[in-house]
């Protein structure tokens, strides 16, 4: 009996890319698996055809050689798979079928990572804390309450009654898994009897159920340094939730965030304060007191003629920078506020400082209206 094309017996075409015939060989494998279809021995034949076609156009080598030569390049010791059907190389691209097939692929057996240990890592905590920035610039020690999982004091953890201890587990001999064939395989399972734990309890604690942990609520101290920033994490290991029948514990996440601030806006190291000032200050000079986030009283230096959205720069006012020795800066940004709910007598001043006014004390202005003339006298002269 004469082979069938192997691009034939796969349904794809000559051209076809390893993508798509990985995916013809999976589905059609899976449709006749002899383990799908007990006895009948058409699925078994397809199946290992399917079997050796894929075993060499797989391989780009033999795919060149079958593309020229058809079935002789594999014929009289040619290297083909033909007849042996099942080896190695074809074992390790057919794993992932079983997980189709039979839900292998990282199972409870395989996550627990402890061959028949029977403890389980527990799981980490997240924590959320709010600070104000005056906590972030001088750092706090603070006290949290965890409600989580502890170890149960009864039994030391091993979730077995006090003067017992756990067995191992007579299914898997505390292995945590079981062989059994399936077809042509041999197929590893979590072991049903320990969930793949490799031990098993005859006689669990009263107190936490044979888990080995109780639910309990613990203070615990955090101690957040200087310069902190919003969304800091800070880990501390251990204290987590407690791990199944003695299992390490996980890891507890403080998260931080910073409350806003009545006067600062902060930007990495560096703060930001918006001060207003009147407009004789501005128009004459003067000083003005800012406090400082480190309780202190700041003087900034108004020079005459200030405008508003002037900036000032107090060197080493802002926070500290995390973990170092350096600290940001402050800026202080004046804003000139106009005069309101003015007395006639105020109105009569203003008035006569606005008639003695020249271009020499309003400068941006009578540039401003002289721009403004240019752009209607040009706009003039077009339609002349």
């Amino acid at each position: 009996m004469s082979k069938r094309d192997y691009y034939e017996v796969l349904g794809v075409t000559r051209t076809c890319t390893e993508v798509e015939l990985k995916g013809a060989f999976r589905k059609l494998a899976m449709q006749h698996h002899p383990d799908r279809n007990p006895g009948d021995s058409e699925c078994e034949h397809k199946f290992r055809e399917l079997n050796e076609a894929y075993e060499v156009l797989k391989d780009g080598d033999k795919r060149a050689a079958y593309d020229r030569f058809g079935h002789a390049a594999f014929e009289q010791g040619g290297g083909g798979a033909g007849a042996h059907g099942f080896g190695a190389d074809f074992a390790s691209t057919f794993s992932d079928i079983f997980e189709d097939l039979f839900g292998m692929g990282g199972g409870a057996g395989g996550r627990r990572g402890g061959r028949g240990s029977g403890r389980e890592r527990g799981s980490d905590l997240r924590y959320n804390m709010e600070i104000t920035l005056e906590e972030a610039f001088e750092g706090k020690e603070a006290q949290v309450r965890i409600p989580t999982s502890v170890a149960c004091e009864i039994c030391s953890g091993t979730g077995a009654k006090a003067g017992t201890k756990p067995k191992t587990c007579g299914t898997c001999g505390g292995a945590g898994k079981v062989r059994h064939a399936q077809g042509f395989f041999t197929l590893e399972r979590t072991c049903p009897a320990c969930q793949g734990r490799g031990q098993v309890i005859d006689d669990p604690c009263d107190a936490c159920s044979g888990a080995g942990r109780v639910t309990r609520e613990r203070m615990l101290s955090v101690n957040i340094p200087a310069g902190v920033e919003d969304g800091t994490r800070i880990r501390l290991a251990g204290e987590g939730e407690a791990g199944l029948r003695g299992g390490p514990p996980g890891d507890l996440y403080i998260f931080l965030s910073l409350q806003p601030h009545e006067l600062y806006q902060r930007d990495g190291a560096d703060l930001h304060c918006r001060v207003p000032i009147s407009m004789v200050t501005a128009a004459l000079g003067g000083e003005v007191a800012v406090p400082a986030i480190d309780g202190s009283e700041a003087k900034v230096k108004v020079p005459a003629g200030t405008q508003t959205g002037g900036r000032f720069r107090l060197p080493g006012k802002g926070m500290p920078v995390l973990r170092s020795k350096q600290t940001g800066d402050m800026y202080v940004q004046v804003a000139v506020e106009t005069p309101q709910k003015l007395t006639k007598k105020q109105r009569e001043l203003l008035a006569e400082f606005d008639r003695l006014s020249s271009e020499q004390t309003q400068p941006e202005s009578s540039g401003f209206l002289g721009r403004v003339k240019s752009f209607l006298d040009g706009l003039g002269s077009r339609d002349s």
